[in-house]
């Protein structure tokens, strides 16, 4: 009986043994409901990709650029850079919110900021007021963006949750084709509002809030288990929180920001975050990203119609592309869509270097239409990988006492990479023209080294197998320890009385 509770506390085994195997999210109307709030909880990634895309949209637009004054190299990236300055200001204050108030509030608190920047925005007299406003939607954004994808994490039926966790990154595009058609859309309007529609329409996406605290065992209960709370599904997810949350408790003076670089376990865990957050953002996808207008005009395409028409195309293309990944993340494993997405994406790109520089210097035609070609390629190599699995890994990989910390340092440097292609790309592409898309050529080749010999695999791996993997064979999650033991003595706490009320009445029944 001793071992029963380390056998039990594996992590994905347990969550296997303690599911009905009957219980589909499509059969199942509280599975269904509760799915539902989690694609509202999604949308936040989703505001994330209308905003870049929007940026991107509006450098087609000629109101746009004409109001602003034809904004150029340093003032353009300037105006794409700034929501991600306004992040790196939130970035030191969304953890602490998010461990001390609860994710829920934390992103009710960030989307009411984008609310309000959004509608400054879109009433944007100035090229300073725009700039302003794109800075507290950068902020309003970090505190969203901080708590939604642990929210998704925590409150999934398990079954479900490394999908759901995938998509979670995977709607950017989502966000991104809505800006996208919007400024096709908006594009032949003859004033202000072709470009202040688009921008106002970033305030739509709704916020997902869901109650904390004692309410745990209700929300837990009537979701996974039809409000049965004695299900030993239940009672191991609750006691798992408990304890996971009195583990951080005990150990909160030990776990400040120097834990990541105390022991072995975490500073392997930094590194594979850090690398894969600034991979993430510097793998040439910030040309296409932000500066479509710029590459397409490189290759002959000006005609803004056929400009904004392959941008609108490229964000369906790519959002498939993330969706059908993240349904695969279970079944090929995170390292295989690694390394095939990074192959995948130095192919792609080094052959869209190569026939952008054959049309530079002989105006090939064909070599333009191949560009285009592998710009559409290259994005689904990309989206198979660092689209779905920068959320989940990070995620997978921390244990719950530095989850929001680590999740916090993966944020910033993604935002830390972003500020620099944004005000970077623009001046280096005016300079040196195809020539700067060398520089992304080489850096593919580290990139493949790295993801090679660092990245580990967690796909059917159980949670105390992830942590021996980086702390060493035998160490395990006391979260997880604790809450199979609090788990399996309440149920067969249950189960006794169960026995004894039963033994009870029929001793009744014979005397």
């Amino acid at each position: 009986m001793a071992e029963e509770p380390v056998a039990i506390a594996s992590g994905t085994n347990t969550y296997t043994r303690l599911m009905d195997p009957n219980r589909k999210w499509y059969n199942n109307r509280r599975l269904i409901a509760l799915n539902a709030w989690i694609v509202l909880l999604l949308i936040t990634s989703s505001t994330n990709g209308y905003d870049g895309s929007m940026m991107n949209g509006l450098q087609f637009l000629t109101q746009w650029e004409e109001y602003f004054d034809h904004p150029t190299k340093g003032k353009l990236g300037l105006l794409n850079a700034i929501q991600n300055i306004g992040a790196l200001a939130g970035y030191p204050f969304a953890p602490y919110m998010a461990d001390g108030i609860g994710r829920r509030p934390t992103v009710f608190f960030g989307a009411l900021i984008m609310v309000i920047a959004t509608a400054m925005r879109s009433a944007s007299q100035s090229v300073g007021m725009f700039i302003g406003a794109r800075f507290l939607v950068g902020v309003g954004l970090t505190f969203a963006a901080n708590a939604a994808p642990m929210l998704v994490t925590e409150l999934s039926y398990p079954k479900y949750r490394a999908a759901l966790t995938s998509a979670y990154n995977s709607l950017w595009y989502s966000g991104a084709i809505i800006a996208a058609w919007a400024t096709f859309g908006t594009f032949k309007i003859n004033n202000t509002w072709a470009w202040r529609i688009p921008s106002l329409l970033q305030a739509i996406p709704s916020v997902f809030q869901q109650g904390k605290g004692a309410e745990a065992l209700k929300t837990l209960a009537y979701y996974h288990a039809d409000s049965n709370e004695d299900d030993p599904l239940v009672k191991y997810e609750f006691e798992e929180i408990k304890a996971a949350i009195e583990l951080d408790r005990a150990v909160a003076a030990n776990v400040g920001w120097k834990s990541f670089f105390s022991t072995t376990g975490n500073r392997k865990r930094v590194r594979i975050i850090v690398a894969i957050a600034f991979f993430s953002q510097w793998s040439a996808n910030g040309l296409v990203s932000y500066y479509l207008n710029k590459v397409l005009t490189s290759i002959g395409v000006t005609d803004p119609t056929i400009q904004l028409l392959i941008s609108g195309v490229l964000q369906i293309w790519n959002l498939v592309w993330a969706l059908a990944a993240s349904s695969m993340v279970e079944r090929f494993g995170r390292r295989l869509l690694f390394m095939t997405s990074v192959v995948g994406m130095s192919i792609f790109f080094t052959m869209q270097t190569i026939c952008t520089a054959r049309f530079s210097i002989n105006g090939n035609k064909s070599a333009a239409h191949a560009v285009i070609a592998f710009i559409f390629l290259y994005s689904a190599a990309y989206a198979i990988a660092f689209t779905p699995l920068i959320v989940t890994y990070t995620l997978e990989i921390l244990p719950y006492n530095i989850r929001a910390k680590g999740f916090n340092i993966s944020n910033l440097t993604i935002s830390l990479a972003i500020v620099f292609n944004q005000y970077i790309n623009p001046i280096a592409l005016d300079a040196i023209g195809w020539k700067y898309y060398i520089v992304y050529c080489v850096w593919f080749v580290f990139e493949s080294i790295f993801l090679y010999f660092y990245i580990i695999e967690t796909n059917n791996r159980t949670l105390e197998e992830t942590v021996a993997i980086f702390d060493g064979t035998g160490t395990t999650d006391p979260s997880i320890t604790s809450a199979a033991t609090s788990a399996i003595a309440e149920t067969q706490s249950t189960i006794s009385r169960g026995v004894n009320r039963r033994l009870q009445s029929e001793s009744s029944e014979n005397s």
